[in-house]
């Protein structure tokens, strides 16, 4: 059964976040959304609060997950990030944007996850 957009979508921000507990980042926040957009992932990593994007695509047709992070979406993360610092109370002034890219088969199976961290600067 071929999956959608949306469920390839969910499953793919699943499996982050399973796979980013596992490296010792707590989840603060998922699919945090304003009216400029929404964040995937918000985290915590020591004392850096970190913004994840997570890219899951079921083939490779249109080049790798993290490769479709375009300029534009790079400054809407950014835009996106400084908007939940400025709403948020008692946050850590360290931050960075971090990228889940997972590559997964047609059933749902994970071929590639992969932590790219400071992806975004």
């Amino acid at each position: 059964m071929k999956m959608n957009c949306q469920e390839v979508g969910k499953l793919g921000e699943k499996l982050a976040r399973k796979f980013l507990k596992k490296r010792g980042y707590h989840i603060r926040e998922t699919n945090f959304r304003c009216r400029e957009g929404e964040i995937d992932i918000v985290a915590q990593q020591k004392d850096c609060l970190v913004f994840v994007e997570v890219r899951t695509k079921s083939n490779l047709d249109f080049g790798s997950p993290e490769e479709s992070i375009t300029l534009a979406k790079k400054k809407k993360l950014i835009a996106l990030a400084a908007i939940y610092i400025d709403t948020h109370q008692n946050l850590s002034s360290l931050w960075r944007i971090d990228v889940v890219a997972i590559e997964i088969d047609q059933n749902g199976k994970t071929k590639r996850i992969e932590l790219i961290e400071n992806a975004i600067s």
